[in-house]
Formats: C-alpha cells, structure tokens, sequence
C-alpha cells in the first residue's frame, strides 16, 4: 500500500476548520531541552495556535493526538535533528515552491534561500523523504549519538517521539 505523503495535525494557525486540522506535507518544529533541571521539553512550532511554545507532552497530545486512530496510509514520523547539524548541513534554494513553469505558489520569504556549509543548494528532499528501512524500533544510546552526528539524524514514530525527549541527558 503507497503511503500519503500527508500528515494531520491539528491546533493550525493555517486550518478552515473549528479544531484546527491541517494536512501538511512536511511540518517543521523545534523541540527545546534546556540544560539542567528538570524543566519540560518545549515545542517551537511557528504555525501552531497552542501556546507559544508549548510543553511538549501536552503539544503531542493536542497537535500530534497520537490516540487518533488515522487511516492506515496516513503514518506519521518524525526526523530528529541536532540544530546545530541541521543549520550546517540543510539547504534550499524553495524550489518546492514553484509550480511546474517555475512560477511562484506563494511569495516566497525575504530572506535569502538557505545554503549548507559545503555549498550544497538544496536537499529538502533528503530530509522529507522517509524510507521504512530509517524507522527506529528502539530508542537507545546509539539512536541518541546519531542525533548528534549524523546529517539526516534518526528517524521515529510518532509514539516514540516522548520517549526519545525524556532520553536525551540534558
């Protein structure tokens, strides 16, 4: 069965509807864990109409709503990335804004389009693409580490995406 590529999530500035669901095709947040204590997570996530931010238990149970029983094409996952890899190694020239004759879907931002430390131009597509073979089954030591090293970071369901958090040493 193909998956959809579009993923519910609810509490959305951008939604028509009373409860405030939206199907994006990707979604990008910040999930803040500040150094010591025992502060809860936060979740930054610019298009939410949560508070802002927003602890991240009660985000997951109001945007994510992970009790939800979707249709079985709609799966959703989560790509973890250490900021700081994320801001070296992401890039986009917004491509992925522009319909088939190159003209823009929308006004594009103001600033300029995103280029990686190595000068690559663009790899949105490496970060949204999601293959089943990516999925962690276990969060452990090593899917922590690989946060931290690798470009793409590791890749979770979304009932393992609590858990991950309360792992990771402050």
């Amino acid at each position: 069965m193909k998956r959809n590529r579009h993923i519910p999530l609810w509490h959305q500035k951008a939604s028509q509807r009373a409860d405030g669901v939206v199907l994006w095709d990707y979604h990008v947040i910040c999930v803040q864990r500040k150094k010591g204590g025992d502060s809860p997570c936060l979740v930054w996530d610019l298009d939410s109409s949560l508070p802002f931010p927003s602890p991240l238990a009660p985000y997951v149970s109001e945007t994510i709503q992970p009790s939800f029983q979707l249709f079985s094409e709609y799966q959703r996952f989560f790509r973890i990335v250490h900021a700081p890899v994320f801001l070296r190694c992401f890039a986009s020239d917004r491509r992925h804004m522009k319909d088939s004759a190159g003209n823009w879907i929308a006004q594009p931002p103001a600033y300029e389009p995103i280029v990686a430390e190595d000068k690559t131009a663009h790899n949105l597509n490496e970060y949204n693409e999601i293959r089943a073979d990516e999925v962690s089954v276990n969060v452990e030591p090593d899917l922590i580490h690989a946060v931290y090293t690798n470009k793409l970071g590791v890749v979770l369901s979304e009932n393992q995406l609590e858990e991950f958090f309360t792992q990771v040493s402050s």
